[in-house]
């Protein structure tokens, strides 16, 4: 059991009072879970979602003077999940900040632009919908077979940024979550021979916002159950996914033999990049190591 579910082991989901019922987050919640499970596993795991997410939010202090949220949602199982649980705890009044839901339509063949937009506004949901032919940009400047991921990455930042500044935003909030970080960290170890991963809180190089990640504890799996007991309208995405040798694949692949053979290594891995110590690593500018000397006494 991690540190946050044993501190909040005992709380139930009525321990929080919700907001009035009149107000449109109170309607969109509403509308947005009017069909979920009733069954004990789907309140387990929609209980550890939220603590995981709090817990992110106070370990990062997330909520320091924010205001108002651009939720970055692609139409996959991890925005879905991101969106939904937010949206839960600003119902509970445990969120004080405003959310606005976010897709950027990058021009991707065969992208079903209908379903988004459909979909939020049955919920209610305040949301934007952004379209930017990023596709071509990146088909005509990479060659066949290269991987798209970084430059298309880098070109959906550049829009999702000027999109949160154009709406008053404080911070981007991204579905990155725990596979993610731990997949990114061993890229960067085994290909960019460097310690470093996706944090959950950095500031962007213009230093005017932020950008989240308050699903950095939550297991990739459990998002996965969410999403399909939640039957939320999943869009795939065909320019990277279809692709096949990329390496976070394969470090995808590394992570889930380990945990196989060896379960609750992702766990453990997770707390490690939250317990560093400096002067047990080989990083002189980190640690001042040319300062170590034993005392003259």
């Amino acid at each position: 059991m991690s540190q946050a579910d044993a501190k909040e082991k005992h709380q139930t989901m009525s321990d929080v009072a919700p907001l009035d019922d009149t107000t449109p987050e109170d309607g969109a919640f509403r509308a947005l879970f009017e069909n979920a499970p009733s069954s004990v596993n789907f309140q387990r795991l929609r209980k550890r979602l939220l603590r995981q997410v709090r817990q992110v939010l106070s370990d990062f202090a997330m909520l320091d003077g924010q205001k108002r949220w651009l939720v970055a949602l692609s139409g996959g199982k991890d925005s879905y999940g991101l969106l939904a649980v937010l949206m839960e705890l600003k119902w509970r009044g445990l969120l004080p900040v405003e959310l606005i839901a976010c897709n950027l339509d990058q021009g991707q063949p065969n992208f079903p632009r209908h379903v988004l937009p459909d979909y939020l506004e049955s919920l209610g949901v305040k949301h934007r919908i952004e379209y930017r032919d990023t596709y071509s940009i990146v088909t005509d400047k990479l060659a066949p077979g290269s991987t798209y991921c970084s430059l298309c990455s880098r070109l959906r930042r550049g829009h999702l940024y000027r999109i949160a500044r154009e709406e008053s935003c404080d911070a981007l909030v991204l579905g990155h979550h725990r596979e993610d970080i731990l997949e990114t960290f061993f890229m960067n170890l085994f290909h960019g021979g460097r310690l470093a991963t996706m944090p959950a809180k950095l500031m962007n190089d213009d230093g005017d916002l932020t950008v989240l990640r308050p699903l950095a504890y939550s297991a990739e799996d459990d998002l996965a159950r969410f999403a399909e007991a939640m039957r939320f309208p999943i869009i795939p995405c065909d320019l990277c996914g279809s692709q096949d040798g990329l390496e976070r694949n394969a470090m995808k692949k590394m992570l889930a033999d380990m945990e196989a053979r060896m379960p609750g290594r992702k766990e453990v891995m997770l707390r490690a990049l939250c317990n560093v110590n400096a002067s047990h690593l080989l990083d002189p500018v980190l640690f001042d190591f040319a300062g170590l000397k034993p005392d003259a006494g």
